[in-house]
């Protein structure tokens, strides 16, 4: 990989990571196309070095929300900050488990089998499809909501599976509104990068001394840069759009990885 393709790479994280289009899926597409040949355990980590740029970006974007959330763990007391953070915390339990127990299954996933990131897309334009068919209603996010929109959000560590896709169309499908349903969505995941990172560091697998830190570099500055950019107005597409339209694309992209795994 060179950093041109370093910085490529996170431009389409950055621009993909709002959408409801798998960025994870995106990436494993764009590595093929480029001739990335890293292992799988290095692919998942540039991944998830991206994914952090972008949940960066995300707390900037977010940061009066995060700001009076945090103030409203900090009184101690059982209030609207508290209850929604409880609700955050629910919500990254299957995937912490998932992540946890199943790691090594997962990273064989991210070794460039397009073909199955293509059938994924397509369970993603599925979703989508089912989503924009269901009523929009003023309904919150409970703890029951919370935990199945975790379970939706574990699935989608499978490339191919948009997270933000799986989870606005979950918490959609139950009945909540798409404005509380991509707020819920962006944040609930920032804790589970972030934990990521964290444990990656002190197990020694995110190696700072690496020659690869480089390209990890271009790709997370790529990542933030383009993602803060997209983020401002990409969010507010992603609540007012149609999601049949990213229905549309996924299935389209998830056809032509299909093909190209066959005749590439």
């Amino acid at each position: 990989m060179s950093y041109i393709d370093a910085i490529l790479l996170g431009i389409i994280q950055g621009l993909t990571e709002f959408l409801p289009v798998s960025s994870s899926g995106h990436l494993e597409l764009g590595k093929v196309i480029l001739g990335d040949n890293s292992l799988p355990e290095e692919s998942l980590l540039f991944t998830v070095v991206l994914h952090f740029a972008t949940a960066l970006s995300t707390l900037v974007v977010f940061r009066k929300e995060v700001m009076e959330i945090l103030r409203g763990l900090f009184q101690f007391k059982w209030n609207e900050q508290m209850e929604f953070s409880m609700k955050i915390i629910v919500s990254m339990i299957p995937a912490a488990l998932i992540g946890f127990l199943f790691e090594e299954q997962l990273e064989a996933f991210f070794g460039g089998n397009i073909q199955f990131v293509g059938f994924m897309l397509i369970v993603t334009a599925i979703l989508l499809y089912l989503a924009d068919k269901a009523k929009d209603t003023s309904k919150k996010v409970s703890f029951p909501n919370a935990l199945i929109i975790g379970i939706a959000q574990a699935i989608a560590m499978l490339p191919g599976i948009s997270r933000s896709g799986a989870t606005i169309s979950t918490s959609v499908l139950l009945g909540i509104d798409k404005t509380r349903s991509a707020r819920f969505s962006f944040l609930m995941v920032v804790p589970l990068i972030f934990g990521k990172i964290a444990k990656d560091i002190l197990s020694g697998d995110l190696n700072l001394e690496s020659g690869q830190l480089g390209l990890m570099g271009v790709g997370f500055i790529a990542a933030f840069v383009s993602g803060m950019l997209a983020c401002t107005w990409m969010i507010k597409l992603v609540r007012n759009s149609k999601l049949s339209y990213f229905s549309i694309y996924c299935l389209v992209v998830g056809l032509i990885a299909i093909g190209w795994s066959f005749w590439g």
